[in-house]
């Protein structure tokens, strides 16, 4: 027992950590789409999401997926068996091996571009697919500078450094929404005129390479400073560059599940009639998703992958099961609460967050529903964060990948049936995509749990359901807000607006909290814990 707390202690405070610096990259990331959707529409942010689309599933598979996964999983071993030195020479030959083969990519994506924007979107008009087709063609090249920084951010990981990596995205952000602004206002005089056009969208095309840059850049001195020197170095034929390779590409196409599933929806959702105002739609509530999803799911995989990489190498020992249990378990009590809260009060969210300029009451209807879907997917999808890399660190890299691949299929079989059959709009697929999660964690879990020999799956359901009776009560709290100071809420202005939503969630939150302290859920007494210390006066 005391071996636990010493290993657990740790885990929930780097999660802390990362969640904190976590929190201020989503943030940013919501300012930057509620400007896309106030000054440009749904239409047009639908199209310039759709042009990103290609570009951030690379981001999502490299910077928090496969090759981040593989290399960290190689990289931390290298530490562990070979020490420091040996491992600064295999960052070195994948930074460079990464550089010269994204760079290709990015230089064929600008080429394809015309046909892969058409194949991504066909049922849009032709005026859209040019536009997006020409903002897709700037933004490609980050998958070149997203790919370098994936394993600085992995090497800084290994090494035990959190924050700076976490918070790095916070600046890709920043540099989105500042470069965004000021290129907007440069190339389009309606920007200047205040008549805002289309032409302002390049503005914020150029902007992402600009936050990609950045991102980058804020990290290098921290890897400077845990003993890494910069270097080119083509010695490709290495066993370490093999094993990260060897473990990515399963893991790549394992990862790719879900971002094929939101690729799929991009296409059936130009089919829908929304058209263009559907991609933003879907955009919208999946950022919502993803900002509890980064701040909580994430981040404990952030933390757990390196820790679970070093106990692998000494086979399936209880400490393996322990760390992997707690992560599901930390992922569950804090991700299950924000699933409760985003899918009852997601009308009133989205509001305050999205309903100004351009952005309609109209857009906020439509955005509620799949929001809600979304919700349901998003404590499977934190915890698959935890639980696929784990496979990689045992080398079972091909139990996720075949998974996958019937997910995808799955999530096909789904879109099809609900857009073309029955005829539904843009809400069924987020929940197809919902159902492909929870089918995609329950089948891990179970592979899992037979190759680690059991995993305290009797103290996970017994976490489970306390947290289940403490989101019961938080909900009954958003319901009984909604039949009172929630009521009226059209006639509504916005500081009356925020203040009675901030307090419905405070309230519920507290009530969360408090039970599950109350029901002694360690988590919650970790996690309160590190508030207590984090805001107690030093004396």
């Amino acid at each position: 027992m005391t071996e636990e707390k010493k290993d657990t202690g740790p885990q929930a405070r780097s999660t802390s950590v990362v969640s904190i610096a976590i929190l201020c990259s989503r943030v940013l990331g919501l300012v930057r789409d509620q400007l896309l959707n106030g000054l440009f529409g749904s239409a047009f942010a639908g199209i310039f999401t759709a042009a990103f689309r290609t570009p951030n599933m690379l981001r999502d598979l490299f910077a928090e997926g496969a090759l981040s996964t593989a290399f960290v999983t190689t990289f931390s071993k290298k530490i562990k068996n070979e020490g420091d030195e040996a491992a600064w020479v295999l960052g070195r030959k994948m930074l460079s091996l990464a550089a010269c083969f994204m760079t290709l990519v990015a230089i064929a994506g600008v080429v394809l571009a015309p046909w892969l924007f058409r194949l991504l979107t066909p049922g849009l008009s032709e005026e859209a697919k040019v536009l997006g087709t020409w903002l897709a063609q700037i933004m490609y090249p980050f998958i070149a500078i997203v790919s370098v920084t994936a394993l600085v951010m992995g090497m800084l990981n290994s090494k035990k450094v959190f924050f700076i990596p976490a918070v790095a995205s916070a600046f890709f952000n920043l540099g989105c929404i500042v470069g965004g602004v000021a290129l907007a206002w440069f190339i389009d005089p309606g920007f200047r005129a205040g008549e805002i056009t289309e032409k302002g969208l390049t503005g914020f095309a150029i902007g992402t390479l600009i936050g990609g840059v950045l991102q980058l850049l804020v990290q290098l001195p921290s890897l400077r400073r845990v003993g890494f020197r910069f270097g080119l170095d083509f010695g490709w034929k290495d066993s370490g560059v093999s094993d990260v390779l060897r473990l990515m590409w399963p893991s790549m196409l394992a990862a790719s599940g879900t971002q094929i599933s939101v690729l799929l929806n991009s296409i059936f959702a130009s089919y829908t009639p929304g058209k263009e105002s559907s991609l933003a739609w879907l955009a919208n509530a999946q950022r919502l998703q993803q900002l509890p999803l980064g701040l909580f799911g994430v981040a404990v995989a952030t933390v757990t992958l390196p820790m679970l990489s070093r106990l692998a190498t000494e086979g399936m020992s209880p400490a393996f099961r322990n760390a992997l249990a707690k992560g599901l378990r930390l992922v569950l009590f804090l991700t299950l609460p924000c699933a409760v809260g985003l899918s009852i009060l997601a009308q009133p969210i989205i509001s305050i967050l999205f309903e100004h300029g351009k952005f309609t009451a109209h857009d906020v209807a439509m955005t509620a529903g799949p929001l809600q879907a979304y919700a349901f997917g998003l404590v499977f999808y934190s915890a698959i964060k935890v639980l696929q890399p784990a496979f990689y660190t045992i080398d079972k890299r091909f139990i996720p990948l075949m998974i996958s691949i019937g997910v995808i299929l799955l999530n096909l079989a789904l879109n099809y049936t609900t857009v073309f059959i029955l005829g539904w709009d843009h809400t069924a697929l987020a929940w197809a995509t919902a159902v492909g999660l929870a089918a995609n964690f329950t089948t891990l879990y179970l592979c899992m749990r037979k190759f680690a020999h059991g995993l305290e799956t009797k103290s996970l359901l017994l976490t489970l359901s306390k947290l289940i009776t403490g989101s019961a009560l938080m909900a009954a709290v958003c319901v009984g807000a909604q039949m009172t100071i929630l009521t009226g809420w059209d006639q509504m202005n916005f500081i009356t607006r925020t203040g009675t939503l901030s307090l419905t969630i405070a309230v519920a939150a507290f009530v969360y909290f408090f039970v599950t302290q109350m029901l002694r859920v360690q988590e919650a007494g970790e996690f309160m814990g590190i508030l207590s210390k984090r805001f107690r006066p030093k004396s």
